[in-house]
């Protein structure tokens, strides 16, 4: 737990300079087996502090792996030497970032983690369950993971805070040999935020969704390949949710807007149907905690929701307190940074398409001839908002009615246009949050979404 070392030395900060100072202590453990043996055992704890100074347009930025009062005092001057030597070598007009009301936030303290051997205990019980009760399967992989990131942060202007995000995983993978000798395979996280004892008490708990997942890959064992076009299909969920954070959510970054995203000649215009709303969520949404509540940003601005598009038209892009600056436009809680040597960049949090108003079963018995899409293996997405992303389980739609679950295909299209076909949303929501985005430096996120029907380009064999 990090002691506040920081907030003594607020009288220091140099006078007309936007000063972040930020203490870090980020903690993992990870457990994995394949087939019953152990093949990967490991924890860290990566701890430091680093400091943000902005005059006149630049910051400087210093970090050390060190948590003392001399490392502090060492990182202070060198960000702000470093911003005042920049400021001198540019020679900007004098800018003010947006001024943030000063406040505080103190997240709840989770309890201690546990020892590595319990993670090791439980997967060896998950293990020996599925090599016991499916002993046809081609492997099996089982494996969990713990973080937590721990930030204690006191900025000149803005949020003092303290907080603490954990979040705990196990991982199941099972694979089987298809009728043409071809692995089989489907994967599937269980968990979420807080430590691991509190997501997982016992065991045998899972086992029910293990059987679900088996079942599923004993479907896609006798699956088929689908016909390759322009095809109606559900999205559920999972796929929403990845077309929300991939195909939308990075295209409206302000910094990627700057740098000539889609979204930077399209605010205020149409890119979906009306019946589409996207959100990137702080903390709550729906009257609950999302997967990975985010309070106050690495900049000290406390966190809103932010509406990406409304009703079909965007509306705003996800911004730092620079960009929005630039833009005309509030903060909004996006600036965060994975280790205490990062700066902080524009991140999503908890980004999802809203849920509408139709059930699932009348969306797929709307289909005369399509696909219902479940899972996604992974995704790709450029700044033009063109994405492809593989399908790794879903299902035939055969006049209104499931078929055969489909081998892993692809699908592909531009977001902008393929959310301008969507003429039904359920109104249930599916999260996912036990990846990371990728941009520059790793993330925790959340994403998700309700389904949704569209018009996408199926890959076919």
């Amino acid at each position: 737990m990090l002691n506040d070392t920081l907030t003594k030395f607020k009288g220091s900060f140099a006078p007309g300079a936007h000063i972040e100072l930020r203490a870090q202590h980020n903690t993992t453990a990870a457990v994995s087996l394949f087939c019953g043996n152990q093949v990967g055992n490991a924890s860290s704890n990566t701890s430091g502090v680093s400091a943000r100074a902005f005059k006149n347009g630049v910051w400087g930025f210093s970090s050390a792996a060190d948590l003392s009062d001399e490392a502090v005092k060492n990182v202070l001057r060198a960000a702000t030497d470093n911003a005042i030597f920049l400021d001198g070598k540019v020679g900007n007009k004098p800018i003010t970032l947006p001024a943030i009301k000063e406040g505080s936030y103190r997240s709840p303290v989770f309890t201690t983690p546990c020892e590595q051997k319990r993670y090791t205990e439980f997967c060896r019980e998950l293990d020996d369950y599925i090599s016991k009760k499916y002993p046809s399967l081609a492997s099996r992989f089982v494996s969990s993971r713990y973080e937590c990131m721990e930030k204690l942060l006191v900025t000149s202007d803005g949020y003092t805070s303290h907080s603490y995000a954990p979040r705990s995983y196990i991982y199941v993978q099972l694979s089987a040999e298809g009728k043409d000798a071809s692995p089989i395979e489907l994967f599937e996280p269980y968990g979420g935020m807080g430590v691991f004892d509190e997501n997982f008490t016992d065991p045998a708990l899972l086992f029910p969704k293990i059987d679900a997942l088996y079942e599923k890959v004993m479907q896609k064992r006798e699956g088929v390949f689908p016909e390759a076009g322009t095809k109606t299909v559900i999205l559920d969920g999972m796929l929403s949710g990845m077309l929300a954070h991939e195909a939308v959510g990075h295209t409206v970054e302000a910094d990627l807007v700057l740098g000539g995203s889609v979204a930077a000649h399209s605010l205020n215009q149409r890119v979906a149907s009306d019946l589409v709303t996207l959100v990137d969520f702080a903390h709550t949404a729906f009257g609950e905690s999302a997967p990975l509540p985010v309070y106050v940003d690495d900049e000290g601005t406390p966190c809103e929701d932010a509406v990406i598009i409304d009703k079909g038209i965007l509306t705003g892009y996800l911004n730092n307190r620079e960009s929005a600056l630039h833009f005309g436009m509030k903060p909004q809680g996006n600036a965060r940074a994975y280790l205490f040597s990062d700066e902080p960049l524009i991140r999503m949090r908890n980004t999802a398409i809203l849920p509408g108003k139709d059930s699932l079963a009348d969306m797929i018995a709307s289909v005369e001839d399509g696909y219902y899409l479940i899972d996604t293996n992974n995704g790709q997405a450029d700044t033009t908002g063109e994405f492809m992303f593989g399908v790794c389980m879903g299902y035939e739609i055969k006049n209104g009615k499931l078929g055969r679950a489909i081998l892993d295909t692809t699908i592909s299209g531009v977001a902008f246009d393929m959310l301008k076909t969507v003429d039904m949303v359920s109104d249930e929501m599916v999260w996912a949050s036990s990846g990371y985005c990728g941009k520059k430096q790793p993330m925790p996120v959340g994403m998700g979404g309700p389904a949704i029907r569209c018009k996408v380009t199926m890959g076919g064999r």
